[in-house]
Parts: structure tokens; sequence; C-alpha cells
């Protein structure tokens, strides 16, 4: 097992293949043996080979994060997207009649879901044809997204994404002291500039979103996209879910945006004063991750994974990518010209 700088282990040292198997089993997951963990950071993942031949892959959720209701939201979510006939691929019902199962291994307490397996690759950003899909596939979801409310999951504003992380990374008093200050003033001004951007374009309309819609995130398969969970869904505007499909300079976002657009309004009307929150939701973006990777170090995979965290380089760039965010967010905001695509 891994030890924490207190001492103390990593709840994830208790998942052990054998411990895996185990608990599958008993949710009538039975195995023959063979297991794969897949990458992630936040939760553990596994693909299991059953022995009728099929797989599964199973999500152990990172213990405390989110509360069952929580989770069971984002099931209750996917499953009404599949019904809508939105390519997302949702939780399976398992023995005891629910998506989501509780166990305890070796005296640590789990939860677990477990999916159908769906592969893809990335999408092909480049392609006008591909952002239109793209477009409606997001439209669809959206489309389905706004016709009731999140009970339970978070909101994606400047207060839970930004001051509440912020006050999160002063808290664990890790940014070194010759780097502090420049960092708190830079991250105070974003913000500042972050709610002034809210409050102006009034971005108190909402919807339910998958909330972390990069291209990594969607994949890609003969028949169109598909993302296969939605654990980072929330509530928030809808730009969120599509400006991480924007790269380049502002004239090849523009062109991307139109198209991606004239898919997305096949399904849903589009507010195109939420392009004004690009930047600020770029910059928020920014604030979460540091907190995110903070908040999760003893994890041994996060050293692993990001070795660069956390020394005077690392908040250096961050406050210099800070002071360039203030000065993007005090640009004017994408705007849409006429379409530069065929």
């Amino acid at each position: 097992m891994t030890a924490d700088p207190t001492g103390s282990t990593h709840p994830y040292d208790h998942l052990t293949p054998q411990a895996v198997l185990d608990a599958l089993d008993g949710a009538g997951l039975h195995g023959d043996g063979r297991l794969l963990q897949l990458n992630s950071y936040e939760n553990r993942v596994f693909q299991l080979f059953l022995e009728d031949g099929s797989a599964v892959v199973a999500k152990f959720y990172r213990p405390g994060r989110w509360s069952d209701a929580q989770i069971l939201e984002e099931h209750a979510f996917s499953l009404e997207l599949v019904a809508a006939e939105v390519p997302v691929v949702a939780p399976l019902t398992l023995a005891d009649g629910t998506t989501l199962v509780h166990t305890m291994l070796d005296g640590q307490p789990f939860r677990f879901a477990a999916y159908p397996r769906r592969a893809g690759r990335a999408p092909e950003l480049e392609d006008f044809d591909t952002l239109r899909w793209l477009g409606r596939f997001i439209g669809r979801l959206h489309a389905v997204g706004g016709e009731r409310s999140f009970a339970t999951r978070r909101q994606l504003d400047p207060a839970t994404f930004g001051h509440a992380a912020r006050a999160r990374l002063l808290a664990l008093d890790l940014i070194p002291p010759a780097q502090l200050d420049g960092w708190r003033r830079a991250c105070d001004g974003a913000l500042a500039a972050i709610d002034a951007a809210f409050a102006a374009v009034h971005a108190d309309a909402t919807l339910r979103l998958h909330g972390d819609c990069h291209p990594g995130n969607i994949l890609w398969r003969e028949e169109g996209p598909h993302v296969v969970d939605l654990d980072d869904a929330c509530s928030g505007p809808a730009i969120q879910d599509l400006w991480m499909l924007l790269s380049g300079n502002a004239e090849s976002m523009r062109s991307q945006m139109a198209a991606v657009l004239e898919g997305y309004r096949q399904f849903r009307r589009f507010d195109a004063r939420e392009l004004a929150l690009i930047e600020p939701l770029r910059t928020l973006r920014m604030i979460h991750h540091s907190a995110w990777i903070a908040e999760r170090w003893t994890d041994p995979a996060f050293p692993a994974a990001f070795p660069w965290f956390g020394g005077p380089g690392y908040w250096g760039q961050q406050t210099t990518q800070l002071h360039e965010q203030i000065e993007a967010m005090a640009e004017p905001p994408l705007e849409l010209g006429p379409p530069a695509f065929d």
C-alpha cells in the first residue's frame, strides 16, 4: 500500500485485482479472471471480461467525492438521454436491481457502477462536417438537459468553480511564499472579471450539461459521437459544452463555432450572448484544475501524472496565465460572422 505524508494509506490501495473481481462477482458480474485497469485519474476504472466472452467496464467512484443522490442523478440523466436516443452509454442495472452498488473492501467502503464496453477514437475537429455533427449531438443532449433541472449536482458558476476553488487552494497552504501574493492578486483580478462577465450576460439560464465536453471525452465511431459516462455532469450555461471544441486563432474559432452552432441550432436555440463566457469559463477551468490536483495529491496517481505541479515554476506560470486571461477577458467576445466553410 502507498502511504500519504501523514502516514495513512489511500483508499484506492484497497482496490487490489482480487478485491475488484470479488466485488464485481458479488454484483452478478462473473469474470473469467481477466481484469484490465483503464486510464482514469478521478475514479478507478476496470475492464472486466465475463465468463460468457463479453466485457463490461466498472467504475469505482472516488470515496467522498459525490453523494449517492448525486451519482444516481447522473445515472438517471444518462438513462433519460438513452431513452431519447442520444448516444450516451448508460450504466447497467445490476444484480440488486440498481445501477449503483455499495461494497466493503478490506474495511474500506466503495461504490461502483458498470457499463457496456464501447470503444471509439477522437473526433477530427479540423473537419467542419464533424463539427456540425458534434453540434447536433450536443444540441440533442441539451434539448433533453433543458427539460428539467438537477436537484443535487453542482452548479458551474464563478462561486463554485472560482471563488470556492481559490479558497480551498489557499487553505491547503501549498503555494510557495515567493509566488503567493502574485498568484493571489492575479486570481482575484481574474475572478473579478469573471464575476462581471457572468453578471453582464445574465447567465442564470442554466441547464443540465455534460460538463467536461473536451475532445478526449468524446468517442467517435462509424455511427458518430458518443460519451461513455457523465461523471462531471452539472448545471450551467450551454456554452460550457461547446467552447472546448474550439482551437486556434480568433478567425479559426469563429469558423469552428459557426459550424458547431449550425448543427446545434437544429435541436436547440442558442443564446449568442453566452459567447462572452468562453474566456471566463476557460479561466474558471484553470483555477478549478489547480485545486483539483492539489486536493488529490495524496492519491499516488497524481504525483506520477503531474510531476511539474506545486513548485515555484508552476505557480509562476499560473500567475502569468491568469494575467493573460484577464487581458483576454477584456477583449471583445467571439462574434459569429458569415460561415467560412463549404
